[in-house]
């Protein structure tokens, strides 16, 4: 087994499938929306992981700059060669959080306020966003009248024709609980509990160095508030 990280990259079907021949044309980057606002370069990405050098891919992981990425995959329709940028970030960002990497930067950071609303979300409700995981305290943007909506979701989704957390069909319906476990053991099987479990694991060390206190309450969890705003990681 490999352990050299070129060597973990290069086994992944999305490495083999996204970087074969770049001739460094720079279409990638003409081409990509970050790179007009971000201070990224798809074709940066692609020298890197073809000199193989694992310094270089270290300090790729431990960047900001395999966060900026949108996963558009423009890159993909313009490349003369076929080669896929935005695969490679997918790869380099799994990579970063499997190492810990993550929480080098700001965004990485992010991974674990992904983690802690869209997976518990999933897990816990069966919904990767639902109304009533659109607090307003935590979206000021959405304004005076989502906050009424949002203390009005029941009886302003029963006029609407919907089942607002009740069992049976509809929309907003309550997932079953038999559904919820087979959604849970999909999540196990495919790795997906396990990955979660690292991002819990480095989010925690990481909280422990900024003195944050991390919790299973959302409203109690300092760490989560800290990356969520995107505070320094420092």
């Amino acid at each position: 087994m490999n352990t050299s990280l070129f060597g973990i990259i290069s086994e992944d079907i999305r490495f083999k499938e996204g970087l074969s021949a770049c001739m460094n044309c720079g279409v990638c980057t003409a081409i990509c929306p970050a790179a007009e606002f971000y201070d990224y370069d798809p074709r940066h990405i692609c020298n890197v992981l073809l000199s193989r050098n694992d310094s270089s891919i270290e300090k790729l992981l431990e960047e900001e700059t395999i966060w900026n990425c949108g996963q558009c995959l423009s890159c993909k329709t313009r490349c003369p060669r076929g080669n896929v940028p935005g695969l490679l970030i997918a790869v380099l960002r799994e990579l970063a959080v499997r190492t810990g990497k993550f929480t080098s930067t700001t965004q990485g950071c992010q991974q674990y306020a992904v983690k802690k609303t869209v997976g518990d979300n999933i897990i816990n409700t069966g919904y990767c966003v639902h109304l009533m995981h659109v607090k307003p305290h935590l979206h000021p943007e959405q304004g005076p009248v989502w906050e009424w909506y949002y203390h009005n979701a029941e009886s302003v989704s029963e006029r609407l024709g919907a089942n607002y957390n009740k069992d049976g069909a509809g929309a907003l319906r309550k997932i079953p609980d038999e559904d919820l476990d087979e959604i849970r053991r999909i999540f196990e099987v495919t790795g997906g509990k396990s990955f979660f479990e690292t991002i819990e694991k480095f989010a925690r060390d990481k909280a422990e160095k900024l003195n944050k206190n991390m919790s299973d309450t959302l409203e109690y969890d300092e760490f989560f508030y800290h990356v969520f705003v995107g505070a320094n990681q420092k």
